[in-house]
């Protein structure tokens, strides 16, 4: 038990020393800042969701819920990567190899530039032919290009933001990325509501808000990494693209990017699936699609759900990248456990708190019930089948996800990557290939998630335990030649 006054000091630090001292405090100490800042960032995301249907476009939800796969397929290719410098910054700082951390992260930064560039033009350029590919059609899909080409513009920003969030992560620091994503977000909602209520502006407005509060998040972020003391200090000049260190990254960052661009694969198979189901309620040129709006409204609400338990994954990377670069396995396999109890508690949590209040909040993003056979009936319902589907087995999520956090930790990322792609990607694939074609109904598609969830999970712990074994048994043997 920690003593008060030891509880104060942890509290006043900003930087944690993960590879020292009680574990379970200081995992929740770096857990609730994280989770707060995500949670912080979903919440201006849904301000954008509920301030844009106030809109005249009544297809302006669905327009943005539409996107979302299309977005996280290009953009999460590059982002992913900051992956690889959480883990590398971590682990030559629990080896208190400052040299190392510094050309990490320059370089982290350099590519981080780069990367957003190259998403931003891939993304600008090609988002309509693929969501034409998805099946939007019409004002729907006129809709979701202008929305998508204007956040493109902002990638660039998006993708620096999240390697410098990264960097402050690797050394302990969770609460500096929650003042600025609060202080950025404020603006994102500020502008939303001048460019829909004031300009009379749709999903331009709300696009155009995201891309000017990413901008300011990354030029406060890189500021104040400037003004670091110790190895992780940026500085323009020393901005490289270190041979090792470029390659570490990539080593734990390409799997981990490669698994989201193939996680959104098979989400852009799902969205069009669908919005076959949507096209078969109503015509593409319906003023009002129903399905795609209720999928859009549910979706937003298990964001919550699903970026508290990320808080646990980078949580889990940090303290046991830090701890196995120290070679304290005993640590690790303790990170283990209580990073696992962390995120199933908070998968439960949110789990329960969304189902028994829908009602109120899926009314939110203007999803409210209507009488039988009406449009506003067929939008609540997709939405409640979404959440019964997807979001009840979610303790299954937090399970698979606390594995591939500490493989990813362990430098097992290309193992993990391909477990997680057959256990998932391909099993949903295949799924929507021979079940969805037989029955094509909202229950076939989302009953898919807790499936692979289960089966890759259970996969990815044994992965980790016998890792964890190996490891240890290692450890022992050079201490007893050390003797």
């Amino acid at each position: 038990m920690l003593a008060e006054g030891d509880v104060m000091t942890l509290t006043k630090q900003k930087t944690l020393k993960l590879t020292e001292g009680p574990l379970f405090s200081k995992i929740v100490l770096f857990i609730l800042p994280l989770m707060l800042s995500n949670l912080l960032q979903i919440c201006y995301n849904a301000a954008d969701m509920m301030i844009v249907g106030l809109s005249a476009e009544e297809n302006a939800v669905g327009a943005i819920g539409t996107t979302g796969a299309l977005i996280a397929l290009i953009v999460n290719v590059f982002i992913g990567f900051s992956t690889g410098a959480n883990v590398m910054i971590a682990r030559h700082i629990g080896a208190k190899k400052d040299e190392l951390v510094s050309r990490t992260v320059h370089t982290a930064l350099a590519m981080s530039a780069i990367f957003g560039v190259v998403s931003a033009i891939a993304g600008f350029f090609f988002s309509r032919p693929i969501l034409e590919l998805m099946g939007a059609k019409a004002e729907l899909l006129d809709l979701a290009t202008l929305y998508t080409k204007i956040y493109f513009l902002g990638v660039p920003f998006i993708s620096i933001a999240n390697y410098a969030i990264s960097i402050f992560r690797a050394k302990g620091d969770t609460k500096t990325p929650l003042y600025v994503l609060s202080l950025t977000g404020v603006l994102n909602v500020a502008l939303n509501l001048f460019f829909v209520l004031v300009c009379d502006m749709s999903v331009d407005g709300v696009a155009y808000a995201t891309s000017i509060s990413n901008l300011a998040n990354a030029v406060i972020l890189v500021a104040l990494l400037m003004r670091e003391d110790g190895p992780c200090r940026f500085r323009f000049k020393k901005l490289c693209l270190d041979r090792r260190a470029f390659g570490e990254i990539l080593y734990i960052g390409l799997p981990s990017g490669l698994q989201s661009a193939l996680f959104s694969l098979s989400n852009i198979l799902i969205q069009s699936s669908i919005l076959r189901v949507n096209n078969a309620v109503v015509t593409a040129g319906s003023s009002f699609q129903p399905v795609v709006s209720g999928n859009a409204a549910a979706a937003n609400l298990e964001n919550f759900a699903f970026t508290a338990v990320a808080a646990v994954h980078q949580a889990t990377v940090t303290f046991t990248g830090q701890n196995a670069g120290a070679e304290k396995y005993d640590r690790v396999c303790r990170v283990m456990k209580l990073c696992m109890l962390c995120s199933l508690a908070v998968a439960l949590f949110f789990t329960l708190l969304i189902f028994l209040l829908h009602t109120p909040l899926f009314a939110l993003y203007g999803v409210v019930d209507g009488e039988a056979g009406s449009l506003e009936h067929v939008a609540f319902n997709a939405a409640y089948t979404r959440i019964f589907y997807h979001l009840l087995p979610f303790v299954l999520y937090a399970f698979f996800d606390t594995t591939n956090a500490m493989a990813r930790g362990l430098k097992k990322a290309i193992s993990a990557t391909v477990i997680t792609l057959i256990g998932t990607c391909l099993l949903r694939v295949v799924w929507i290939l021979t079940v969805f074609e037989h029955f094509e109904t909202l229950e076939s598609i989302y009953v898919s998630y807790p499936l692979s969830w289960l089966l890759t999970g259970a996969v990815q712990f044994v992965m980790v335990l016998t890792v964890l074994k190996k490891q240890s048994v290692r450890t022992e043997e050079i201490a007893q030649n050390v003797k």
